[in-house]
């Protein structure tokens, strides 16, 4: 078996991990990442960059080349039922350049995130590898066994930081809880369309309240649409059970404007997606020798698209502490714990403000198609409003990338 000794070993390539992995290399740090998916294969519905991302991303040189590889725009934020807008969030009242949401591919953000961690020669990437399990030395996390087709590795570190996502296995083989709560308690169900090459871009988010549930729909690059249906909590099966015609029809009302597409372009149940919708904060985000960062400590609904957000400061928050604590050769639980520290009034924050997000998307009444739009228009010429923009754009204003640092080795 294949030994590599490294000082971080971050298992899961997506952009928590690898925005880490980038600025503790550029802390001096040896990094090797290991990742289950190969050529970033995955699919994954989630790919809108808030303003707080992109200012982070933007400083660390990856934005652009990212962008370059295809991204494109959305000015707003809509909430509509019928003719009617319910809700509006206008990202052009944002200071610029990042004043709009960014639809980027996800595959795009990963590969300008690899290309530039790949030009530290402290670096090294495990891609079709998964952690099979959790290495110890004195009572210590202290690596991991990647496992997979192009071979074993035993993968030593001083710290281990698991970047796994929402049902991460480095959580589960650390023996911490996943926290799950079942707030929303939704299902998305996803589809992908492609538009005519003639038809102009979508430029706003817009969630359809309609009878059946509510429907998101977002334009995504080149010439895509991305569209998802919420339904209630393992409500599919029942739909589902009643043949892919019914599911497209019901889908084709809710979204009119895409109906032709939908139903030319779903031709099979394989063109559908159903992710499980619900939120979870991880018991501890620490042990001895381990961290976990974004959706492995704490998972989030897509309302509100803070996601990508979410774990690219996770990241950021996290690097100092972890330079300083390599530093000082103290990578226990005591010393890791003031990351959860700083960084858990924000994430409970970001969770109370979807909580009210996805009530005001699902409510009905008078109150909600009556009332709230009016005031809402009412509130957008005040300070009140861009406020609140900039907490949904941001989160925590006070995020910066610290300085490189120095990442001492033992």
């Amino acid at each position: 078996m294949r030994e590599i000794d490294t000082d971080v070993c971050v298992v899961g390539g997506g952009p928590a991990g690898l925005v880490l992995a980038l600025l503790m290399l550029r802390s001096g740090a040896r990094v090797t990442v290991v990742e289950c998916a190969r050529a970033h294969q995955r699919v994954v519905r989630g790919e809108i960059l808030q303003p707080g991302a992109m200012e982070l991303l933007d400083a660390l040189d990856v934005l652009a080349g990212a962008r370059a590889r295809g991204a494109h725009e959305h000015h707003r934020f809509l909430v509509i039922e019928g003719e009617r807008v319910l809700l509006e969030a206008d990202y052009r009242l944002l200071p610029a350049p990042h004043d709009h949401l960014l639809s980027v591919v996800r595959s795009h953000l990963l590969d300008e995130l690899l290309a530039r961690c790949r030009r530290s020669p402290g670096f090294r990437y495990l891609p079709g590898r998964r952690a099979g399990a959790l290495l110890r030395r004195e009572g210590r996390i202290a690596g991991v066994i990647a496992e997979g087709p192009p071979g074993r590795c035993a993968v030593r570190a001083r710290v281990v930081v698991g970047a796994d996502g929402r049902f991460s296995r480095i959580r589960r083989l650390a023996g911490i809880g996943a926290g799950r709560a079942d707030a929303f308690a939704q299902d998305v169900l996803w589809c992908t369309l492609v538009t005519p090459p003639e038809e102009p871009p979508v430029r706003d988010v817009r969630v359809y309240r309609t009878g059946g549930g509510p429907v998101l729909v977002y334009g995504s690059w080149p010439n895509r649409i991305q569209i998802g249906w919420t339904l209630p909590h393992r409500r599919y099966g029942h739909i589902a059970a009643l043949g892919l015609d019914h599911v497209k029809e019901r889908l084709a009302r809710a979204v009119p404007r895409y109906a032709t597409l939908i139903r030319d372009q779903i031709r099979t149940p394989a063109d559908l997606g159903v992710l499980d919708v619900f939120s979870a904060r991880a018991e501890r985000w620490v042990a001895d020798g381990l961290v976990l960062i974004g959706d492995a400590a704490h998972t989030h609904s897509p309302i509100g698209a803070q996601g990508i957000n979410l774990a690219v400061q996770d990241a950021v928050v996290l690097h100092p502490l972890l330079a300083r604590a390599l530093a000082d050769g103290d990578t226990s639980a005591g010393r890791l714990v003031e990351f959860e520290r700083r960084r858990g009034p924000d994430i409970a924050a970001v969770m109370r403000m979807q909580t009210l997000q996805s009530r005001a998307i699902l409510s009905q009444g008078a109150f909600t198609t009556r009332v709230r739009p009016r005031l809402a228009r009412a509130l957008r010429h005040t300070p009140i409003y861009r406020k609140i923009l900039q907490r949904m754009a941001y989160g925590n204003p006070s995020i910066r990338i610290a300085d490189a640092g120095v990442c001492g080795r033992t």
